[in-house]
């Protein structure tokens, strides 16, 4: 197993998805958001759309659909609401003839489609995808025609199984006490399973010899300098052509020859200018471009990766981000939001983060998947500290651990490192939430896990949100950081807050005994319907919601001065789910509505994230609720 799992890591590391789409000199873009042509294929007896050959001409009987956003929201009918199986899109574009010179790679990329996709241009298989939420693209230089339009046509495919990331499973149902074509869907996770083309779509052109990936780490010197280690993969260099290339970082360049299509050294900054988070300094995410060319056959290609130049370090006791201790006080968040789902776009995004501000937030986890990437650039600029998290949630039973699984999470992983790596607000990968890590075959299968993930990036620390008692989880043991999901007046003790401090204490104790490293609540909350008012305060109440949360502030304020670094309220705002008795509309245990209104907590969670971001001490009773 250790030597086929060493070749499988060789092997992942070889490839790349490709750099975020962006114009320089030697690169157009050209941006294919929109309306396009829309239909389901809900023939369940076949499928329609593969045994007809959809891809081969423009699609018929369609309704028209944003891009980006999820399909499930925008139209009136409860089938496209709730559909399950393959979607399929369709639109022209045109290219211009330069573009089409024999000597431009014109790429097409999905910044993200849930969950498996297959792209089709004038009606030639270019590219498929296994997983959502991260991107994909392919050269489709090869398949484009100059002089009339082109056609991208495009099937998706939400279906969840055992094997993927997240699992699920549809139940079809027949016989006389049901209609046609009924059945069932249920997904291991506790948010609506949104689906379609729900990031942006674009084109791009390269040079043939290009610039295809670019990573940047960060050690600093005793001496107050910052040492920057380099590598640039150069794709398209064939046979003997030599490429040189050139590079420079805070007015440091280094320049030298690219040698089996890689470029690598070390800049010396003696006088950096670090990326802090936003309370750790005055001036946080202080962003630097980094600009690299390469030039081969008299052919230059430039790109500019901004970088923050940082460095993250766990001891047995603390977070350290450049030297100095971090504390993670922040929320948990979805994608999710009204009409658009997990769709996105500029507004939405730059809402949420002046609301993370405003709330006096320090950091959130990608929970339970990787984020749009716009969103990652807007945490570098603002320096909120992110937990980036896999789509590995819901790994419930002993079925979700098995081969195929573990190969697809592999992929995940080493995508979501690929795309995210130069990213210095993201400090931590989390590798699944609430699995079954109490389950004999969760031990190997984290151990696997987190092998091939240190091999991919050694910058960055290990987690993942445990939800099982300290003497039965297997998996922890090989994490750098333990991140614990409690609902102590929830879940468990509905109603009654005053067991918190007792539960809380006595579970810190007993992970702390067992293993020495740091420790945070990775969720902790309570459902509140907003406008209900009880005192003395009752479940689904604004008033339980602030008391639930404030009875765990003492615990955590105690143990800060030890081993416990961070607390992530669950949840940032309310969001949809799946259609449950125990779900009225959706999760309400933001902190804000779903429409991003504050509850009475938000408030009150605003006001101590003040005091931590400030060193200040802070009165409970003084907290306005």
């Amino acid at each position: 197993m250790k030597l086929a799992l060493t070749f499988f890591v060789l092997a992942i590391i070889a490839t790349c998805q490709g750099l975020y789409p962006k114009d320089s000199p030697s690169r157009l873009l050209k941006d294919l958001d929109g309306i396009w042509h829309f239909k389901i294929d809900d023939s369940l007896s076949r499928n329609e759309g593969f045994d007809d050959e959809w891809y081969l001409k423009p699609l018929t009987d369609t309704i028209l659909m944003p891009v980006p956003a999820s399909y499930n929201d925008i139209t009136q009918d409860k089938n496209i609401r709730d559909f399950i199986g393959w979607a399929w899109y369709d639109r022209n574009f045109w290219v211009p003839g330069s573009w089409l010179d024999g000597k431009t790679r014109v790429v097409l990329r999905f910044e993200s489609a849930h969950y498996y996709t297959i792209v089709w241009v004038n009606g030639k298989q270019v590219m498929t995808h296994d997983g959502g939420h991260l991107p994909f693209e392919a050269d489709i230089a090869e398949h484009l025609e100059e002089g009339q339009p082109n056609r991208v046509t495009v099937a998706v495919n939400n279906t969840l199984n055992a094997n993927t990331l997240p699992p699920g499973s549809v139940k079809y149902y027949s016989g006389e006490k049901y209609p046609p074509n009924y059945f069932t869907f249920t997904g291991q996770f506790d948010f609506f399973n949104y689906a379609g083309i729900q990031r942006s779509v674009k084109l791009y052109t390269t040079p043939k010899a290009y610039i295809s990936d670019i990573s940047v780490v960060t050690e600093l010197e005793e001496d107050g300098s910052a040492s920057v280690a380099y590598t640039v993969m150069i794709g398209g260099v064939e046979g003997n052509s030599e490429a040189s290339y050139e590079v420079s970082l805070s007015g440091v360049k280094d320049s030298g020859t690219v040698t089996d299509g890689i470029a690598k050294g070390t800049l010396k900054i003696t006088d950096p200018t670090l990326w802090w988070p936003w309370t750790l300094s005055s001036t946080p995410g202080a962003m630097q471009p980094f600009q690299v060319k390469i030039t081969t056959d008299g052919v230059t290609d430039m790109y500019i990766q901004s970088v923050g130049l940082r460095e993250v370090v766990v001891t047995e006791d603390q977070f350290l981000i450049n030297g100095k201790p971090f504390y993670f006080h922040g929320v948990d968040k979805h994608e999710d939001w009204d009409i658009v789902g997990k769709g996105i776009n500029d507004a939405l995004l730059m809402k949420d983060i002046n609301l993370l501000k405003w709330m006096n937030v320090a950091a959130f986890r990608t929970s339970h998947y990787p984020y749009a990437e716009e969103m990652l650039d807007l945490c570098d600029k603002e320096g909120i500290v992110v937990i980036g998290e896999s789509p590995a949630v819901g790994l419930h039973d002993e079925d979700n651990f098995g081969n195929a699984t573990l190969m697809h999470h592999f992929q995940v992983m080493r995508e979501m490192i690929d795309r995210d790596k130069n990213h210095p607000s993201v400090v931590m990968w989390s590798v699944a939430n609430e699995p079954a890590s109490d389950l004999p075959v969760a031990e190997r299968y984290f151990q696997s896990i987190v092998e091939v993930t240190h091999t991919l990036d050694a910058s960055r620390p290990i987690t993942f949100a445990c939800n099982k008692d300290y003497d039965s989880d297997r998996a922890t043991q090989f994490m750098d950081v333990i991140m614990l999901n409690r609902y102590y007046d929830w879940y468990d003790n509905g109603g009654h807050p005053e067991v918190v401090p007792y539960a809380l204490r006595y579970d810190l104790g007993q992970w702390r005994q067992r293993q020495k490293k740091p420790i945070m609540i990775s969720e902790y909350g309570a459902g509140t319907i907003p406008g209900i008012h009880k005192d003395p305060p009752v479940m689904w109440s604004e008033e339980y919601q602030a008391e639930a949360l404030m009875a765990y502030w003492s615990v955590f304020d105690d143990y800060r001065k030890s081993f416990f670094i961070g607390e992530l309220v669950w949840n940032f705002a309310d969001f949809e789910t799946a259609q449950s008795s125990k779900r009225a509309d959706g999760n309400h245990k933001g902190l804000l509505t779903r429409q991003r209104q504050p509850k009475l907590a938000a408030r009150a969670v605003k006001y101590r994230y003040e005091a931590l971001a400030e060193g200040k001490d802070y009165h409970p009773e003084q907290i306005p609720v």
